[in-house]
């Protein structure tokens, strides 16, 4: 049965109103995530395309490690919090062949919605307007915007995710 996209299906339990776009999205993403990967062969998992101008895309593998480590980061961030020795060790290995197979890497994925939902579920609408600083540098940034860019740039990657899967796919 085809269901309509997410946010078609009304507000989800527990989700504070002005939430419900971000979470609606982050569950579409997990939805397309899991479908475009069903039956992919790990050995094309790295395969990186190249531009006309021999530039490298970013692998399939890339786009499934980056996705819920940014997620996790940008989290972090609207929790007030500095990232972890293990999420910096994380980030840096974004992008490099680790052994796992696709399945263990979206479900790592999914895993990570299920956490990002359960903070927008804890995350206090007074906050939305709360002052956060993002990275080293602390560049300025609200609890809302945090949030709002975690469900673009993770829909973003799923775009391109998606791209780099049909193509190699042939």
């Amino acid at each position: 049965m085809n269901l309509p996209e997410v946010w078609l299906r009304g507000p989800l339990p527990d989700v504070p109103a002005l939430l419900q776009p971000v979470a609606h999205a982050l569950l579409q993403a997990r939805e397309e995530v899991t479908a475009l990967m069903i039956n992919f062969p790990d050995l094309l998992l790295w395969e990186r395309l190249l531009t006309r101008s021999g530039a490298g895309l970013a692998s399939a593998g890339f786009h499934l490690q980056h996705l819920p480590g940014v997620l996790d980061r940008l989290l972090t961030y609207t929790r007030a919090e500095a990232l972890s020795d293990a999420q910096l060790i994380y980030l840096n290995a974004e992008g490099q062949p680790n052994g796992q197979p696709s399945s263990v890497l979206v479900l790592a994925f999914s895993d990570q919605i299920d956490r990002a939902i359960a903070q927008l579920i804890a995350t206090d609408p007074a906050t939305l307007t709360d002052a956060r600083g993002v990275g080293r540098a602390q560049l300025p940034a609200t609890v809302l915007g945090l949030l709002v860019h975690a469900a673009e740039h993770t829909m973003r990657h799923v775009g391109q995710l998606s791209v780099t899967v049909r193509v190699v796919r042939g």
